[in-house]
């Protein structure tokens, strides 16, 4: 059971990852100019990365085919790579990436992980076999459907128009996850569009509403205990200080007249240094209960 677990999260990881290497190629140039930037440390970094993956899964391969340090290998080098485009965000060099993706997917291609003939990741299951690519026949449609809603939340937000906010919300959340279509919004980028199985959107939303319900039960059970607490403390102030021990007969036998304990239960005399304790808890009580029937009298 824990090596399918182990499994299914690794292969939501590499599905992940694709997703967002296929956002970044769609929504980069990939042709003239704009299509090149100059390297900085951080794709120099990544670029190693992809070179020390390839050094370590050939050595695998040869090493009677040591399958398990090839999907580590591999791993690394998908956990870089997204560290790389959360650090860049949208300045990522398209061709680089592309590059880890392609060399990800050759190799998964090889160990027998995908199905049929895909450049960058795992085939849509709603096109595998289908003869059609899913993406290039609804991206430009969902692209423009996902610039409509991004314009439409920037403008509900300036006129703090809720109402509009929980709509375009409903949309992401309930609606296109039906569709298979996930909506991942951005502070300061365009949102980006991933096609996922239909099944696993809608797992994913019934673990989000459970945890969202479990979330809000917990804030509602700590305000009742801070309510309980705070109802205690109030009745606390209310009871005079000669009634406080009273109901302690599981610890004492005997009190004054003023309701001060003087003996153990066993009969015995209270030691000194109880008594020191219990006479500074006497003494907080009476000014608790002082207070209290002052603030009665204020009262209307």
């Amino acid at each position: 059971e824990n090596t399918m677990e182990l499994a299914k999260s690794y292969e939501k990881t590499a599905s992940e990852f694709f997703l967002t290497v296929r956002h970044y190629l769609r929504s980069t140039p990939g042709t003239g100019v704009a299509a090149f930037s100059k390297w900085t440390p951080l794709e120099v970094d990544l670029n190693n990365s992809l070179a020390k993956c390839q050094a370590n899964v050939h050595a695998a391969f040869c090493d009677n085919i040591d399958t398990r340090t090839v999907l580590e290998s591999l791993k690394e080098l998908i956990t870089h790579s997204n560290a790389y485009t959360k650090e860049v965000a949208s300045n990522v060099n398209r061709q680089l990436l592309r590059n880890v993706a392609v060399y990800i997917t050759k190799i998964f291609d090889v160990l027998g992980m995908i199905k049929v003939d895909e450049s960058v990741g795992f085939p849509s299951s709603s096109s595998a076999g289908a003869g059609a690519d899913l993406e290039t026949l609804v991206l430009p449609y969902l692209t423009s459907l996902a610039e409509f809603r991004d314009n439409v939340r920037k403008s509900a937000t300036e006129i703090k128009a809720t109402e509009i906010l929980m709509e375009c919300d409903r949309l992401r959340d309930d609606v296109l996850p039906n569709l298979g279509v996930r909506l991942e919004d951005k502070k300061e980028e365009a949102t980006v569009i991933k096609l996922v199985d239909r099944e696993e959107l809608m797992k994913e939303r019934a673990e989000k509403k459970a945890a969202e319900e479990k979330k809000r039960l917990e804030k509602e059970a700590r305000k009742a205990e801070a309510a309980a607490k705070a109802a205690a403390l109030e009745a606390a102030k209310r009871m005079p200080p000669s009634e406080m021990f009273k109901g302690e007969t599981d610890k004492y036998s005997a009190w004054d007249d003023k309701g001060f304990p003087t003996l153990t239960k066993d009969g015995q005399e209270i030691p000194k240094a109880q008594v020191k304790k219990l006479q500074k808890a006497y003494a907080a009580q009476e000014k608790k209960y002082s207070e209290w029937l002052k603030s009665q009298d204020k009262e209307p």
